[in-house]
């Protein structure tokens, strides 16, 4: 039986105040949750004082991107050390803004996944298709490419990782995928995903990422193949985000 997954990706938002306004609403809320796991993601900069702040609590931390490199001269980047040093469980990896505003590769994205993996993080590895390429109906084609990238990695590489479907046309838009349509595309995955691995395809938490609010969240993730969300501007607020964490209750 899978669990459900809320992430919160804070992307580049927040200060000292309202990171820690924000994160203790979030920390009181999800004491009360009894089968819904609760993850946030800061930025960088943010990670100590929230890693501090849920210490003892039942909300994880996580990173939301790493470099593929250990350590040396990489001016602004962050190892899996550095990030594993202030109590990162999971790191968010080929996330669709990385990979169209910083060009971010499937092959680079297997990179930082492998990484992630290999310094005991759990991925939360995205993938997606952006307007042009569901308009073409090439979603599952796009889809499977993403994923055939880390597949490559071996038969046990979705191990332990969780997977966050991204429709990136429904990200910031206002659009939403229906409950139909992203259960579809989350079928699917878990299909492909059981061509590398079956007992792994049953157990991989696949998210939502697509804009759930506390208004769709019961809908989509009362989907058979929807197994929590990894949630942008909603978990920003922290009345929002744990409305979309009870909706998983």
């Amino acid at each position: 039986m899978r669990t459900t997954l809320v992430a919160g990706n804070w992307k580049m938002n927040g200060s000292q105040s309202s990171v820690a306004e924000l994160i203790e609403g979030v920390k009181e809320g999800a004491s009360t949750l009894k089968s819904v796991e609760v993850a946030v993601c800061p930025p960088y900069i943010y990670i100590p004082m929230t890693a501090d702040a849920v210490q003892g609590s039942n909300v994880s931390v996580g990173s939301q991107n790493v470099s593929i490199e250990a350590s040396g001269a990489f001016t602004g980047e962050i190892s899996t050390d550095m990030i594993k040093d202030f109590g990162c469980k999971y790191a968010i990896v080929g996330h669709s803004e990385r990979r169209t505003l910083y060009g971010e590769s499937d092959e680079l994205v297997a990179q930082k996944f492998s990484v992630a993996k290999n310094a005991g993080l759990i991925p939360i590895f995205c993938i997606g298709e952006t307007l042009e390429e569901r308009e073409a109906d090439e979603t599952e084609k796009v889809v499977a490419r993403q994923l055939d990238a880390v597949a490559a990695l071996g038969n046990d590489s979705f191990a332990g990782c969780v997977i966050a479907y991204e429709p990136v046309w429904a990200i910031g838009t206002g659009k939403t995928a229906s409950p139909e349509q992203a259960q579809d595309v989350h079928a699917f995955i878990r299909q492909h995903v059981a061509k590398v691995n079956a007992e792994d395809a049953e157990k991989v938490q696949i998210l939502y990422g697509g804009s759930m609010k506390p208004d769709n969240a019961q809908d989509l993730l009362g989907q058979t193949d929807i197994d929590g969300g990894l949630i942008g501007g909603a978990s920003l607020k922290a009345s929002d985000f744990l409305a979309i964490c009870k909706a998983g209750e």
